[in-house]
């Protein structure tokens, strides 16, 4: 029993170091950028949210699996901005580094790999909550910061609304939400009418 809590333990030290990559997106209106542990609790409280408030009946546990599991490819390769260029290419490495961690000899989530690939796939409807929220919460925090990460990395309306486009589909009400803020954000002038 020793042998197996020390191989638990080891491979739960392996989480840790999601805290130590950082984000573009700054918390608390601008205070600090966030690092992916904090952006990974965030998300999973914020599906549960929305799920809990949703006509549609969520699988909840698997629903903040898939939210908790998010991000942990990041442990590898770092954080891909939103509007990177190589954001199409991010789930490559990552998933190699989720094969590593799953092939851990303290891993007890025998689904760990098949969970990530469902979050990556976005096909079923926790998926697609998942991503919903995962484009919607970074948004936000560049509104209560007044649009700094946008403003840092000279971001445009058009390119704001070519990676949220989907939302419309997902959740209309949600998107009607998120224009009426990109439009604030242009009217400040945090980010380019463009």
């Amino acid at each position: 029993m020793t042998k197996k809590v020390t191989q638990i333990s080891e491979f739960l030290l392996q989480f840790d170091a999601l805290k130590a990559v950082n984000r573009k997106t700054y918390i608390n209106g601008g205070e600090r950028v966030e690092n992916s542990a904090e952006h990974s609790w965030h998300l999973a409280m914020a599906c549960w949210a929305f799920a809990e408030q949703s006509q549609e009946d969520f699988d909840l546990l698997k629903l903040l699996k898939l939210a908790l599991v998010h991000d942990l490819g990041e442990i590898g390769v770092g954080d891909t901005f939103l509007y990177s260029a190589n954001r199409n290419d991010a789930h490559i490495e990552e998933r190699k580094y989720i094969e590593k961690l799953a092939s851990h000899p303290g891993n007890p989530i025998g689904d760990l790999p098949e969970l990530w690939e469902e979050q990556e796939s976005g096909e079923t409807k926790e998926a697609r909550l998942l991503k919903v929220i995962d484009r919607l919460l970074p948004f936000l925090h560049n509104v209560t910061s007044e649009g700094r990460a946008w403003k840092d990395h000279g971001i445009r309306k058009s390119q704001v609304l070519k990676m949220h486009g989907f939302i419309e589909q997902e959740n209309p009400e949600i998107y009607e939400w998120f224009i009426s803020k990109v439009e604030y954000a242009v009217d400040q002038g945090w980010l380019k009418d463009s």
